[in-house]
């Protein structure tokens, strides 16, 4: 079990965590025709918007109230007003995600009561869905962000159903599963004969698509006709801790059981997870997965031989820590190094001796002795400084394609980063070159004549018929 400390350096040198508003405004991003906002001045929305884009390499919708230094002192209703109404003359989105900013936070606006205000004033909106959410970016990470944004979601729209779906499952996804990570687990749940509806579902609306039709909002995601019908569900699965408190709250307001798996990486992971879909269903597992699972062990067993004893150095959001490093130890990997963003209960349960709160400084430092880097595309600098092998998980990733579509859920995606890492390891690998030759009953003999015992040739060159051993 890991001890968890928190650096007290007088501030962060290299950054490491992303912050609350964009982690809320990725969660809006998984809901049908809606425009995500934040309550803030506009360079913080610029700010999102380019990390966004960067890493999806798609159309990101994200608006902004454009607060200056008078509407921020003044407050901040007038914008508000202004921003909700345009949109909605503009865009027509069934959903406006708005979500507080570090600057509307410390001046202190009640975004509620303007909300209240504004419906009052503009009756023509009665049918637009305004949920707002407080995400100081000063406080908490990017998983937090999104983690609230999901229990506001769930607090606007959960409600007790008589009717129910039998065969309907809800889905609570972390921030730190991909798009192409939702269609895997999609994949799993619909073969045991269940349906799964994900909230928010971002595998719907960023997954690299190309549209029929341009539009200003998300194109995809959950609807809202799925999002008022959360309660008719037969159970609710969340993936990773941080969906922990958005399920509960989904269970109070609608009856609906709940079960949290902090992870799907991994052979244990993935068995919990088959048998408990086989336990909703009444269905044994699909042999397509029995197979998935033969395949997954021998793929742990071609890799072990180069990643055991290996030491890793990791920085990620608490989930995604905790999903990548405990495959890692499963691995027989030495997590020498983990730094993360902010608190979590996981955290405690990770296979190290400490985890670190902190920044990519913090990372390196502790990095030095270490045989790969796992961490996001701000980590490349460290990884060539350090002359260690990378691997890029997490937000962003822009210095690679694909970050949507990479899966590490499910037999299948775990079975790939066991590869990927064994073949990290295997493409660092230098040829050793034997400083002298001596006698052998498997060496050739040497092309010059002579016998290996007595030539003390040390290249390729000198001994084109003998293998390296």
């Amino acid at each position: 079990m890991a001890t968890v400390t928190t650096s007290h350096k007088a501030c962060t040198v290299n950054p490491l965590k992303m912050s609350q508003p964009i982690g809320a405004a990725l969660a809006f991003m998984g809901l049908n025709h809606c425009m995500p906002t934040l309550h803030g001045s506009q360079g913080c929305t610029s700010f999102g918007l380019v990390l966004f884009v960067r890493h999806f390499r798609e159309m990101i919708p994200m608006q902004t109230t454009a607060m200056n230094e008078v509407t921020t002192i003044l407050g901040g209703m007038d914008n508000i007003e202004q921003t909700i109404m345009n949109i909605w003359e503009r865009a027509k989105p069934d959903v406006i995600g708005l979500a507080s900013t570090g600057l509307t936070e410390t001046k202190g606006d009640d975004v509620d009561a303007y909300l209240k205000l504004i419906y009052k004033k503009h009756p023509e909106i009665a049918d637009l869905k305004v949920i707002y959410v407080s995400t100081p970016d000063y406080q908490g990470a990017f998983q937090d962000g999104w983690s609230k944004a999901v229990v506001r979601i769930v607090q606007e729209f959960a409600t007790p159903c008589t009717v129910k779906q039998l065969d309907r499952v809800n889905v609570l996804p972390g921030s730190h599963l991909t798009p192409g990570d939702l269609y895997e687990i999609r994949e799993i749940i619909e073969s045991f004969g269940l349906s799964p509806v994900f909230i928010p579902d971002v595998s719907g609306s960023l997954d690299g698509h190309i549209p029929e039709d341009f539009t200003p909002t998300t194109l995809g995601g959950t609807t809202l006709e799925q999002l008022r019908t959360m309660g008719a569900a037969r159970a609710t699965i969340a993936i990773g801790e941080q969906m922990h408190s958005a399920a509960i709250e989904l269970e109070m307001k609608t009856g609906v059981p709940s079960t949290v798996f902090d992870r799907l990486t991994g052979l244990e992971a993935n068995d919990k997870l088959m048998q408990h879909l086989s336990a909703l269903s009444g269905k044994p597992v699909p042999q397509k997965y029995r197979r998935q699972r033969s395949q997954l062990q021998d793929a742990m067993l071609d890799a072990h031989f180069f990643t055991g004893g290996t030491r890793i150095a990791i920085g990620a959001e608490p989930d995604l820590l905790f999903s990548l490093g405990s495959m890692l130890a499963d691995m027989g990997c030495e997590i020498a190094a983990a730094v993360t963003t902010t608190h979590s209960p996981i955290l405690e349960k990770l296979p190290a001796e400490e985890v670190l709160i902190g920044d990519l400084e913090d990372l390196e430092a502790r990095a030095k002795d270490c045989d790969l880097l796992i961490t996001h595309s701000h980590g490349r600098q460290m990884a060539a400084r350090l002359d260690i092998p990378f691997l890029r998980y997490g937000v962003p990733t822009f210095d690679r394609l694909g970050a949507a579509h990479k899966v590490t859920v499910g037999y299948r995606g775990t079975m790939e980063f066991v590869f990927e890492l064994g073949n990290t390891f295997l493409a660092d690998e230098h040829e050793v070159t034997p400083a002298t030759w001596t006698n052998s009953s498997e060496a050739s003999s040497c092309v010059s004549g002579g016998s290996c015992n007595s030539c003390q040739g040390t290249t390729d060159a000198d001994h084109p018929q003998v293998a390296f051993s």
